[in-house]
């Protein structure tokens, strides 16, 4: 049936005559998504859903259209939070609420519309590997397992975790010769706040093609010359790095002491750099 649709984007004028409206996907996938809940019964069920309201373009009911950005933001968000709330509530008219794990993250940091002030006060943004533009809340939600306000702001978790992580929560044993790029954080979300003991990597961004060739070319965003960094980074305990696919352009940052990435302390401590360039440049040489 194709509900999001086939040709046509959900924003625009022309919708497909069963193409759900942007400003109503995120009730849509909801509604699904207890469908499928109740299908399933005491059988064990997964969904990974993509609410999308809160990226661009805003898309706020009908009558809300034509109204500033912030506002457009500000719907999106409440509407967002009311789905979120319709979902955690239909968990438990299901009986399902105790035996359900609900993580709700993003997948990256904020664009920098609004003034750039969507980050917490954090370097960078959408587009960058500095801390503004990979950092996101993960929250967490599992009656009798997951304590009720517990904040942990020191374990650093990646979605490269959650495989082994919720194999181990769910007492599902791992696939045989699987070998994970994460870790099992699993007595994190019991209360446990020990740090992680598996480097962290990440790229963003290409080579541009030489002029005149086709090729990989660079990724046009962000278009703001402060906002852009080095393409490769690596995260090991309160170390992180950031370096050139070529080698150049190193910046090293103690993030429990500078976390906003003002000082690049490289200089002055040339074997963590060292260390941590060639563990980052010999991942990204791993890479398909």
């Amino acid at each position: 049936a194709a509900p999001l649709g086939l040709k046509t984007v959900p924003w625009g004028t022309n919708r497909e005559p069963q193409q759900v409206a942007r400003h109503d996907r995120t009730r849509w996938m909801v509604d699904e998504t207890l469908a499928f809940a109740k299908k399933c019964g005491a059988q064990p069920w997964f969904v990974n859903l993509w609410f999308d309201d809160i990226h661009t373009p805003y898309r706020p009911r009908e009558g809300k259209d034509e109204r500033g950005l912030p506002d457009r933001y500000r719907d999106v968000l409440m509407e967002t939070d009311r789905q979120v709330g319709r979902l955690l509530d239909g968990l438990r008219k299901l009986g399902a609420e105790t035996n359900t794990l609900v993580l709700l993250s993003g997948d990256n940091g904020p664009e920098p519309s609004l003034n750039r002030t969507r980050a917490g006060g954090l370097r960078g943004m959408k587009w960058n590997l500095y801390e503004g533009g990979i950092r996101t809340p993960l929250v967490a939600r599992w009656p009798g397992v997951v304590a009720v306000d517990q904040v942990n702001s020191t374990t650093v978790v990646s979605a490269v975790d959650f495989f082994p992580t919720l194999c181990a929560l769910t007492g599902v044993p791992a696939p045989a010769g699987v070998k994970f790029d994460g870790e099992d954080l699993s007595g994190v979300f019991k209360g446990a706040k020990n740090a992680r003991t598996r480097p962290l990597f990440w790229e963003y961004g290409r080579k541009p093609a030489p002029e005149g060739k086709a090729g990989l070319r660079a990724f046009p965003y962000p278009n703001e010359l402060d906002a852009k960094s080095p393409n490769v980074a690596v995260r090991d305990g309160d170390w992180k790095l950031l370096v050139n696919a070529d080698g150049s352009g190193a910046e090293l940052f103690h993030l429990t002491t500078d976390p906003n990435e003002a000082k690049n302390v490289a200089a002055e401590n040339a074997a963590v750099a060292h260390r941590l360039t060639t563990a980052a440049l010999a991942w990204r040489k791993s890479l398909p």
